[in-house]
């Protein structure tokens, strides 16, 4: 088990990969100890580069008695792994609390493999790895507002939070943030081509596309205005955005976009019902 600070509790993560790096760097950052920190991570290459990467944390090829005394463990294992992950660990977890990063496994499958009902299921993106993510949160009735602190401490490393109150409401999440870091890149390759038809270099047209979206997200993000204002501070009429916008209403964009993330939606909710068996 890690020897850490009492100051700071010990956070294990179950699985290695990019979300937990992400949180992992960034709660060392923010002056957690690496040595109150600890992964159990299977595969050889990736816990040699964790060793490599964050000095004195523990480092586990297998769940085993050092998971006793966690203050909280950080599920980010493959959705269709976490059950045979749970079955592995639980034994030397007791009622500890959990915050799960697996998409689409619902807190009753959760609290069911892992015998507590001190759960909290999180829904971030991949923004996280550069500190901009950007998370859905739910939490079980046994979570106490101290607990919920404590997984706020955590997940703020990777960006910002919102807490839901009903747990179908993370299906949502899911295709608008989860999911949303592909439709922007979608987005942006269009930009790109269409700038390159244009006659622009690819990379001038990617760093053009690029740069918007970053400012105009920005400037939504500050300002206190209605989207649709923004919006419509750009489109004069019979002007240039008046062109793409009327285009785009032409093509049905806009509802299409919708019903895309609706799929998105419906997707969330059957992963849950397959891996959560």
């Amino acid at each position: 088990m890690s020897t850490a600070n009492t100051s700071h509790p010990i956070v294990t993560f179950i699985g290695g990969g990019n979300m937990a790096s992400a949180i992992i760097g960034g709660l060392i950052r923010q002056g957690h100890p690496a040595t109150a920190l600890q992964v159990v991570e299977p595969w050889d290459e990736q816990r040699t580069r964790l060793a490599e990467q964050f000095p004195g944390m523990t480092v586990l090829e297998a769940a085993s008695a050092a998971l006793q005394g966690s203050s909280l463990v950080v599920w980010a294992v493959k959705p269709q792994t976490f059950k045979e992950a749970a079955a592995q660990a639980q034994p030397f977890l007791g009622d500890t609390l959990h915050l799960s990063v697996a998409a689409g496994i619902t807190s009753d499958s959760i609290s069911a493999w892992l015998g507590t009902s001190r759960t909290v299921r999180a829904m971030p993106n991949t923004p996280a790895l550069v500190g901009l993510g950007m998370t859905g949160l739910f939490a079980r009735p046994g979570v106490s507002d101290a607990e919920r602190a404590l997984v706020e401490t955590v997940v703020k490393t990777t960006g910002d939070l919102v807490w839901v109150e009903a747990e179908a409401q993370l299906d949502a999440v899911t295709a608008l943030s989860g999911s949303g870091p592909a439709y922007v890149f979608y987005f942006l390759e269009a930009m790109r081509d269409a700038g390159a038809q244009m006659g622009l270099p690819p990379e001038v047209a990617q760093r053009l596309a690029v740069g918007t979206f970053i400012g105009a997200a920005t400037l939504a993000q500050r300002s206190s205005e209605p989207l649709q204002t923004l919006r419509e501070r750009v489109t004069s009429k019979g002007g240039t955005t008046y062109a793409a916008i009327t285009s785009m209403d032409a093509a049905g964009v806009k509802a299409k976009f919708e019903d895309a993330l609706f799929a998105a939606q419906k997707r969330a909710d059957e992963l849950g019902r397959e891996f959560g068996k």
